[in-house]
């Protein structure tokens, strides 16, 4: 690690801890020729995650994205902000879990309804409205009598690991 205050490239550590609940770490650091200490940190480097859009264009996966969606969904319907953060956490785990380096668009878009399937189903029926580019009042009304038949089962998933 290179010295801040003369460039060395020598230095050693004196003091290391876990920090951020133990995702990254603090180093604190020696130079073996000035002896000024400095702080460095550490963290790993999660591959970046692509999401393969209808079109086949390619863009980095957006943890805000699903997080303004579902809350758009949840508005108005007294749905804990931390309850929503904590299904996005776990869209997230599962959409990583799917693939290491790219992702379909739509398998994504499948793990947010059926999360919202299980949370609340009109913010369910809200998101599968703009997610299935309902076109008529008929299919926003086939969707809410879905919900309604189907009470508290789970919606059928298919979810393909291959973009």
């Amino acid at each position: 690690m290179k010295c801040p205050f003369c460039h060395e490239h020598e230095s050693r550590v004196v003091d290391s801890r876990l920090i951020e609940d133990g995702t990254s770490i603090r180093r604190r650091r020696e130079c073996f020729v000035c002896k000024e200490r400095f702080t460095t940190y550490e963290r790993y480097c999660e591959t970046p995650l692509m999401v393969v859009k209808k079109d086949n264009r390619r863009e980095p996966f957006d943890r805000s994205k699903i997080l303004k969606g579902i809350s758009r969904a949840c508005n108005k319907r007294g749905i804990d902000a931390k309850l929503i953060d904590a299904m996005v956490d776990e869209i997230e785990k599962e959409v990583r879990k799917v693939s290491n380096s790219e992702v379909k668009s739509d398998v994504v878009g499948k793990k947010v309804m059926y999360q919202l399937w299980l949370l609340d189903k009109v913010a369910y029926v809200r998101f599968a409205s703009v997610y299935k580019e309902f076109d008529r009042p008929d299919s926003f009304i086939e969707e809410a009598r879905k919900a309604k038949a189907e009470g508290e089962t789970k919606p059928a998933l298919t979810v393909s690991a291959n973009p």
